[in-house]
């Protein structure tokens, strides 16, 4: 019966899987960023958005691999491959956060949603085409 459900949960459009899943990661690392901010101090966004990253980035890969791309084996492999897209990713997030605090929205808290939702477009597409191509 499990493996029914996962089967069909497979069937549907990767972007959907995509969006439900990636929408529950993106919550859990938005939970880590706001938490290290208040614990950290808002002076320090970059460093928290750094950690957001590390802390979130196996819960991330296990719910891609497994929920969205639901791909079997290769377990090391793809996941060296999602670093690469993470750090990608990341630098991206960073440059967006830093530019939405300076020079637009100094609110840190406001500025990583934004970037995080511009990010997870990019994120997609390297790993569909790139972490998880079959």
């Amino acid at each position: 019966m499990i493996k029914e459900l996962y089967d069909k949960w497979c069937g549907i459009s990767d972007k959907i899987r995509f969006l439900i899943i990636g929408g529950i990661n993106a919550a859990f690392s938005y939970l880590i960023f706001a938490i290290a901010l208040y614990l950290i101090g808002h002076e320090h966004y970059q460093l928290c958005v750094a950690l957001q990253w590390i802390i979130s980035s196996f819960f991330s890969f296990v719910n891609q691999k497994v929920f969205v791309f639901c791909t079997k084996g290769h377990w090391v492999e793809e996941y060296l491959k999602c670093c690469t897209t993470w750090f990608i990713s990341y630098l991206l997030n960073v440059v967006i956060l830093e530019l939405l605090v300076r020079f637009f929205i100094p609110n840190a808290y406001i500025s990583q949603i934004i970037s995080i939702f511009v990010v997870s477009v990019s994120t997609y597409i390297l790993f569909k085409y790139f972490a998880f191509r079959r």
